[in-house]
């Protein structure tokens, strides 16, 4: 049967792959060069801690997280290569049950379960056996990843597939029999992957204190998706409380970095804001696909660049015009750049906006080694890429890294900023705490020199420059909405905005009201670095009616979408046809 074959060769790949490495993390250089059976293995907490490695590994596999078709089902992206016409299935809303990344996402998700349950037995069975305390809690520890890995998984199937029913696995399967399972409720989905969570957040360390063990997962990175959870399911009281924990536990150390653009290139990698963070490294393994899941770096550059990449994604017209206005604190001097005439001048963009994409009239940040005008051509009616996930810092082309097609670039899952916002919403919804709402997106805000919300003179920043408007719940959570989540975190994490429309219950009408915006291209000429004079031809995106080159977005979203088809990505055809219990034969 195809889901057995599947099934039985996502079990026995577990141990032969633990030879895998991280730029950051020397916990992930161990090497296996046997590859031996499961029954052979698990004899110690050292065979623990290499199964382990196997199940990091799972988590390194990109189809996870799925960013790029994850953000296409949302508001947040173009998928690329040239306006007016894609053909695009997600970005149109046109998946189903058989298309790619749902396929690809479920066996990825279901692999990693695969693998923590084989560390989850094995542990269990063995830690009644050791002799001194020691060992027990060290290998109580490396359960305790191993849990909360498997209520990762489950948590991204759960707010992932088929309304949150999914089938569950709390078992390594040692039949036929064993492979098929049914879905389960999704209220008991919920609970299974809270109660591994919630093992995982009173068992694991703080902070890990040898360099070594940097990257692993802590108690600080399950206390937030368990508040995460608890803001899906919009119970805002526990939410807050897990959020807060996160905030104010002084042992967990977490901070804002000084600079947003920490959080996004291989510049300070596991930072103090980083809570849960995906290790790769320049290192190749040339012998398997650069695609494979086994390969230390990452691909995502190509995805997101137009230098050497291939601009598959890049961001939404109503997204770059809400970053072109995102309003800076006229009072805060990084806002400031200083002129080789001696005078000064207000930034042409905000921090955030000039590290989060890349405008071709940006004139105060390089990208790759030269002004972002002069680094690409900026055809096709493309007024905008990404910078996240590119290495625009460190090289002057993408096809520079060789052998190409990878990356370096940590991937930041979840971040002090994103629990920030979160926790505010949970006090906005829960409470009615407008005030402290909105101190936590304005900490957001300041970091980035952003103007803060409220009156000025008000709040922890009374010198800033705010915007005076009087918020009540109702204002604050569109501003949140529609402004700072979507702006702070675009591109990251695991399906935010998607998750976030359909919580908030606006795809449909965010779709059909971004149907209804026009948008218009300007021509930028500038002289480049030879003194040669040079025009980028439709290249700056404005709503004011000019010239004949309209943009529309999200026309054929708008008709497509249907809740019950496109919420939630269907249990994949694969599944459904090899498993009985599912609906085949």
């Amino acid at each position: 049967m195809k889901l057995r074959n599947n099934l039985y060769k996502i079990m026995i790949c577990a141990l032969p792959i633990l030879g895998v490495s991280s730029a950051c993390s020397d916990f992930l250089e161990e090497v296996n060069p046997n590859e031996m059976s499961t029954e052979s293995f698990w004899k110690t907490v050292d065979d623990l801690d290499a199964g382990m490695i196997a199940v990091y590994n799972a988590f390194k596999n990109q189809n996870v997280l799925a960013i790029g078709d994850e953000y296409n089902r949302s508001d947040m992206t173009w998928p690329g290569w040239g306006r007016p016409n894609t053909s695009n299935q997600y970005y149109l809303q046109e998946f189903n049950e058989s298309s790619g990344t749902p396929n690809n996402k479920w066996d990825a998700l279901y692999k990693g379960i695969f693998r923590a349950n084989q560390v989850i037995s094995a542990s269990q069975e063995l830690i009644p056996g050791l002799a001194d305390e020691a060992s027990q809690e060290r290998a109580t520890i490396i359960l305790a990843q191993a849990r909360f890995f498997r209520g990762l998984f489950y948590f991204y199937l759960s707010t992932g597939f088929n309304n949150g029913s999914v089938p569950v696995f709390d078992f390594v399967p040692q039949n036929e029999e064993d492979f098929y399972q049914p879905v389960r409720p999704a209220e008991e989905v919920v609970e299974f992957y809270r109660e591994d969570l919630q093992f995982a957040h009173e068992n694991l360390p703080a902070k890990w204190t040898r360099d070594i063990d940097r990257g692993r997962v802590t108690a600080g990175a399950a206390a937030a998706v368990l508040g995460k959870s608890h803001l899906y399911q919009e119970e805002y009281s526990q939410a807050a409380t897990y959020f807060q924990e996160v905030i104010e536990t002084p042992e967990y150390g977490y901070r804002l970095t000084e600079s947003i653009g920490d959080n996004f290139t291989t510049t300070n990698e596991l930072n103090a804001e980083s809570i849960l963070e995906i290790n790769y490294s320049l290192s190749y393994k040339s012998e398997i696909s650069p695609w494979a899941e086994e390969q230390v770096s990452n691909n995502l550059n190509f995805t997101v660049s137009p230098v050497g990449g291939y601009r598959a994604v890049y961001p939404s017209c109503w997204l770059i015009m809400a970053y072109k206005g995102d309003k800076m604190d006229v009072n805060d001097p990084r806002n400031y750049v200083l002129e080789e005439d001696g005078s000064t001048r207000l930034r042409t963009y905000s921090l955030r906006t000039s590290y989060s994409i890349a405008l071709v009239d940006d004139l105060d940040l390089e990208y790759y080694g030269t002004s972002t005008a002069e680094a690409t051509a900026f055809n096709n009616k493309e007024t905008g890429y990404f910078r996240k996930y590119s290495n625009w810092e460190t090289v002057s082309n993408e096809k520079d890294i060789v052998p190409n097609l990878r990356s370096g670039v940590n991937v930041r899952v979840i971040r002090l900023a994103d629990v920030y916002l979160m926790y505010a919403e949970a006090l906005l919804m829960g409470e009615g705490n407008v005030e402290e709402a909105m101190t936590y997106i304005n900490r957001v805000r300041r970091r980035s020199a952003l103007q803060l919300l409220g009156m000025d003179g008000s709040g922890e920043f009374p010198a800033a420059a705010h915007d005076n408007v009087t918020y009540d719940v109702q204002s604050l959570m569109e501003h949140l909405m529609y402004v700072e989540r979507p702006l702070e975190l675009s591109l990251e994490g695991n399906a935010i905005r998607t998750i976030d429309m359909r919580r908030w219950g606006i795809t449909k009408q965010r779709f059909e009201e971004l149907s209804q915006r026009k948008y218009y291209t300007e021509n930028y000429p500038f002289v480049n670095s030879k003194g040669q004079n040079v025009t980028r031809w439709s290249s700056v995106l404005t709503e004011e009616v000019v010239g004949t080159n309209i943009l529309i977005d999200y026309q054929q979203a708008a008709s497509n979408y249907i809740p019950s088809a496109h919420a939630y990505w269907p249990i994949p055809n694969s599944e459904l046809v090899a498993n009985p219990k599912l609906g085949g034969e």
